[in-house]
């Protein structure tokens, strides 16, 4: 149980050091936790912070339970011991700028917490800074308190970036005090000293049930979000690739958009970058995003809801049966506000509405179904950035498959029959010239009724009258190499540690242990990066301490350096990410040695916003998040130490230059379920 877990841990320091829990109560301040840089106005937002409740941005104190910062977008935790200056029955009161919640224990003990008062739920409540009295919600019931006993309470606070951000905690005793009182620092004690402690020490933070109060939070209410067997299919065994030797006849895989010695000018590589198709459906297109003019669809095509002005040729894709027009509703005008006091008492009297009164309700029309996906293009569309993945119809995808399958049981002479079970995913680069190359990706099932994994590519060239797909030499990944995550830090403790739990999550999840985390660390001085590392449960890492200010392609490099196998792949990343369950699986089959590069395209979360709401939007310029064989990155020159120091960006599209020039492809792909946390660049480059 967290909660005495917590408790438990912070009995132990107090042994650990030799002090008396009374020893560590200092008089007339309370704690205080501020999360920074987080949207949103109610206190079930806060607690959808990633960070939340253990590793605020600030920890401090307070001298009264009275605080305004001055800020926008923050959330506070604000606990400690009252003292009561009687025994009695208190009423407790809370204002805040936003939402606030004010929970008491029953005693001195974090165990015991009970909600007494609150502003609001939904993030819309507010009050102004003293008013105790707008909602029943900000009073408690009276509480009987004894002068004698300290009581440990907490108070949760979101405010959001608009107002007067405020939050006050009054009492007063009842039938004896005529209003409420703030209270003030002769009432209240610390919890914990926390001066002399990092970020990254956290094993005294209490843990309640107001920190850690249950939110009901949406299933699958984002399409992307829903469970598919593409986010899973790394569990299936892949079938023995011996089997497939020989199945398909030999091609040359040489495709002309491969650029090898193209001069290009600084930057000018973005343009020869085009995205890969995918079947079936992956719903990266957020269409939880898009607006009613969305960018998603051609010019050609409006979508206009009924009750705005349309043009006929905005609906071209619409026949009517009959030649009467399509009737519209009518908006209403906004009604003007008249000032308080400025009304007469007459009887309320309703506008009159214009109907349109030769609307019929037996209108029918012809509507032949919208193919979006024919009139895209595979170039990066950077207008747009919630289009998702392009995707294939079946009647492109079926006939290789198929072909592939019969193939597959034809070499084996009916002694090993496999039987089609489900086609998982489909990864096609379209080569105009030449060909196309398709990843495979099926689960079929041999004779003995066992579920086998097939990720696998094919060829088919374009000079075949039908889709008749060949085994394109040397394209073939690898599914045992080691995959290197390499992160630069410097005081990011916060994140650091979420990293690190969120590499165990994959290990946990997946039993993969052919992946290393590569730390190089900046001469962090809020968290010792190495201790955490050691305390973790991952089954590979690499640590090296730097001197100096923090730069991104000299991190890169060092713990480029570091690896030892030419052979194995190198992921360059950041330190603010989130990876899907089957990210390791998924670099392995988008790097080839020698032929091919990964860049994903992550999804920026925005302000408030968590991996299980999916609200931002596709990052569709960025290349810093790139897999890449270790032997192909030195071919390539690695990072770009020299130019690239500390300054921000650049540095991804140089690198990408280089690697288009020297011959190798860049598959890319909006890649589902993997974010990039919202964060201030506040200190990141020099603190």
């Amino acid at each position: 149980n967290l909660l005495t877990q917590s408790a438990t841990q912070v009995t132990y320091l107090c042994s650990k050091h030799n002090l008396s829990p009374l020893s560590l109560q200092y008089k007339g301040r309370v704690n205080v936790h501020a999360f920074d840089d987080w949207c949103g106005g109610s206190t079930a937002e806060l607690r959808r912070n990633l960070h939340y409740p253990l590793y605020p941005h600030v920890r401090t104190t307070v001298q009264k339970l009275a605080l305004s910062l001055q800020r926008t977008n923050y959330g506070l935790r604000i606990f400690g011991y009252l003292h009561p200056f009687a025994d009695g029955e208190f009423v407790f009161a809370i204002s805040s700028g936003d939402n606030s919640e004010l929970w008491l224990s029953t005693d001195d003990s974090p165990l015991n917490l009970n909600l007494v008062a609150y502003v609001g739920k939904s993030g819309t409540e507010w009050t102004a800074p003293g008013e105790f009295d707008k909602y029943a919600s900000q009073t408690s019931r009276p509480v009987r308190l004894s002068a004698q006993i300290r009581y440990f309470f907490e108070v949760i606070h979101k405010q959001n970036y608009n107002g007067i951000d405020h939050v006050e905690v009054a009492w007063q005793l009842r039938d004896k005090d005529v209003k409420f009182m703030v209270i003030q620092s002769e009432h209240i004690s610390l919890y914990f000293d926390e001066f002399p402690l990092l970020i990254g020490d956290v094993d005294h933070v209490p843990q309640t049930a107001a920190s850690h109060q249950n939110t009901k939070q949406s299933i699958a209410a984002v399409d992307m979000l829903r469970e598919s067997t593409r986010d899973t299919l790394y569990n299936v065994s892949l079938i023995n690739s011996n089997l497939l030797e020989g199945v398909l006849p030999d091609c040359t895989y040489k495709p002309s958009y491969t650029i090898k010695g193209y001069p290009l000018a600084r930057y000018q590589g973005l343009q020869f970058v085009h995205m890969s198709y995918v079947y079936p459906n992956d719903y990266t297109r957020l269409t939880h995003m898009e607006t009613e003019s969305s960018c998603f669809y051609p010019k050609n095509i409006k979508t206009n809801k009924i009750g705005r002005e349309a043009s006929r040729e905005e609906f071209n894709a619409i026949k009517r049966d009959n030649t009467r027009p399509l009737t519209r509703l009518h908006k209403r005008d906004m009604h003007n506000r008249r000032p308080l006091g400025e009304t007469d008492n007459a009887p309320l009297q309703h506008k009159d509405i214009n109907f349109d009164t030769g609307a019929t309700w037996r209108q029918t029309v012809q509507i032949s179904p919208l193919d979006i996906q024919s009139q895209r293009t595979d170039a990066i569309d950077l207008r747009c950035n919630c289009t998702g993945n392009l995707l294939l119809p079946s009647s492109d995808v079926m006939p290789v498959v198929m072909a592939f399958m019969e193939k597959l049981n034809e070499k084996h002479n009916g002694y090993l029959q496999f039987a089609l079970l489900k086609v998982v995913n489909v990864v096609k680069r379209v080569d105009k010239a030449n060909g196309s190359r398709y990843l495979l990706e099926l689960v079929v099932t041999n004779a003995n009724g066992e579920q086998l994994r097939l990720s696998h590519y094919v060829y088919v060239p374009l000079k075949k009258p039908e889709a008749v797909p060949c085994n394109p030499v040397g394209l073939r990944w690898n599914p045992e190499a080691t995959v290197h995550f390499i992160v630069p830090v410097k005081n990011q403790a916060r994140w650091v540690h979420m990293l690190i739990a969120d590499m165990e999550r994959l290990y946990k999840e997946t039993g993969d242990t052919n992946f290393n985390l590569i730390i190089t660390d900046y001469n962090s001085s809020d968290m010792d990066v190495k201790k955490a590392l050691e305390k973790s449960s991952l089954p590979r890492y690499d640590y090296v301490k730097l001197s100096g200010n923090f730069e991104r392609s000299a991190g890169l490099q060092t713990g480029i350096d570091l690896i030892k196998d030419d052979h194995s792949i190198v992921f360059l990343c950041d330190l603010h990410i989130y990876f899907p369950t089957s990210m390791i699986d998924t670099i392995r089959k988008h790097c080839v040695e020698g032929y091919m590069t990964f860049a994903p395209i992550v999804m920026r979360l925005n302000c408030g916003a968590t991996p299980w709401d999916a609200n931002g939007y596709w990052e569709v310029n960025g290349f810093g998040l790139l897999g890449i064989y270790k032997s192909d990155l030195i071919a390539v020159g690695g990072m770009n130490t020299r130019e690239y120091k500390d300054r921000w960006g650049g540095e991804d599209w140089e690198l990408l230059d280089r690697i288009l020039k020297s011959g190798l492809e860049v598959d890319r792909i909006y890649l589902r379920n993997f974010y990039h946390h919202f964060h201030s660049k506040r200190g990141m480059w020099t603190q």
